[in-house]
């Protein structure tokens, strides 16, 4: 029986599958190094990449414009003044500005009227002359010192004024005389202070006479 062909075939199987074993190892690295993809660090960029298009220099995407720029497209809302929006409210009225009343004078004297009429008799106790009138009634006229005259039907109301020649003040005091109904005595005295001067006397409808 003869073995020499079998040796040969046993060595020769033993070197194929030693270089099996061998090969085997290197095989999943091929597979892994063919498998790996080819994943480039962060930060390292493509050269062929643009980092910023032109598409977003343009409007609308130009975002870094202010708004009404030119080439913006975009029109600002124009504010509307403060004013306008209170048109319709009336403006408010200060009491401030409301004229003040002041209060009325006391009556110096009081005299009852007669059909609307009254008679006055001007009594001048001065040295001086003293030059009076009735306004809107009669001229000027005057009076001597140490004299009296006697105005009738003069119709109320009126105003009468009256003053001294050499410029000196008067005290003026108005009386009704008792027994004549409708009749008013006016004395004229010297002053020896001026804010006791007085110079007019106006005798109203319901027979209120004031002095001033």
């Amino acid at each position: 029986m003869k073995f020499p062909n079998f040796r040969k075939s046993s060595k020769l199987f033993g070197v194929l599958c030693g270089g099996l074993l061998i090969s085997l190892p290197a095989i999943p690295q091929a597979f892994a190094q063919e498998s790996t993809p080819n994943v480039k660090e962060p930060g390292a960029a493509s050269s062929t990449l643009n980092p910023r298009p032109s598409i977003f220099s343009e409007p609308p995407y130009n975002r870094s414009q202010a708004p009404g720029s030119p080439g913006s497209g975009v029109t600002p809302s124009q504010p509307v003044p403060s004013d306008q929006t209170q048109q319709s409210s009336p403006p408010a009225v200060s009491t401030d500005q409301q004229p003040q009343v002041e209060p009325r004078q006391t009556p110096t004297a009081t005299i009852a009227i007669t059909n609307g009429t009254v008679n006055i008799k001007l009594v001048n106790d001065t040295a001086a002359n003293i030059t009076f009138q009735v306004i809107g009634d009669t001229a000027p006229r005057s009076l001597q010192g140490k004299s009296d005259v006697t105005l009738q039907a003069l119709k109320v109301p009126i105003t009468v004024t009256f003053e001294r020649v050499d410029g000196g003040q008067l005290i003026v005091t108005p009386q009704q005389t008792a027994s004549e109904p409708g009749n008013l005595e006016v004395t004229f005295k010297e002053a020896t202070n001026a804010t006791q001067g007085r110079s007019t006397m106006r005798i109203e409808r319901n027979g209120s006479v004031f002095l001033n």
